[in-house]
């Protein structure tokens, strides 16, 4: 694997999008065990890691600031169109293009206000805001506004978390010298997958049954 790294970077790949490509199944193996072991939902594996990457792109205080806008614009948007006598699909494209003028108009108000940051912030993690507003949306229909906005919290934590782990430079060195640690991360993830014990967030859940139980006494 070091003499592929090697490779890449003599092809002229950039050592950054090697280091992100590296630590891309550690974020999955970070958000498989928050899910596992703590009892995170959010909203899957795939959402809250292509958001981490997105951050990686836009730095974390903008890639926040883009996100609340994107569903303040969208919850908004949808409240004026559930009257509406529009198919699904058509409210969806409707909200999304809102959405997108609305982010066209946050990051033309960033940069009159000299937060270059903000108004260079490349398409791709745009879009991936944009987007995740429909799996959202889709949530709040099915379970309703209360569990969409519990897991869009969970959601934007794990994506956090993430994000600081793939900014600390100790870890990137440390991935960077021994790229075998991905395959650990693969060994690390069956174990994972073989995981029947009671999540963190169950033991604090059912707490009173579990202090209530009665261990069987010896004969």
């Amino acid at each position: 694997m070091p003499d592929l790294i090697q490779l890449a970077l003599d092809q002229g790949v950039p050592q950054e999008t090697i280091i992100y490509i590296l630590m891309y199944p550690v974020i999955l193996t970070v958000i498989a065990a928050a899910r596992q072991v703590v009892g995170i939902k959010a909203f899957g594996i795939y959402t809250p890691s292509i958001i981490a990457v997105a951050f990686l792109a836009t730095t974390l205080k903008y890639g926040l600031a883009i996100f609340f806008v994107v569903l303040a614009v969208a919850l908004g948007t949808r409240f004026i169109l559930k009257s509406s006598k529009l198919l699904y699909i058509s409210k969806t494209a409707i909200m999304l293009s809102v959405v997108a003028l609305a982010v066209l108009a946050f990051l033309a108000l960033g940069g009159s206000f000299r937060r270059t940051g903000l108004a260079n912030v490349s398409i791709f993690p745009l879009l991936i805001m944009i987007t995740i507003v429909e799996k959202f949306v889709v949530v709040q229909i099915e379970n309703g506004f209360k569990t969409a906005m519990y897991l869009a919290v969970e959601t934007i934590f794990l994506a956090s978390v993430c994000y600081y782990l793939v900014k600390w430079e100790a870890f990137q060195n440390l991935v960077l010298a021994y790229p075998a640690i991905v395959v650990l991360i693969v060994i690390l993830n069956i174990a994972l997958g073989k995981w029947t014990g009671l999540r963190l967030s169950e033991y604090f859940r059912f707490r009173d049954v579990i202090n209530n139980v009665e261990l069987p006494r010896k004969k």
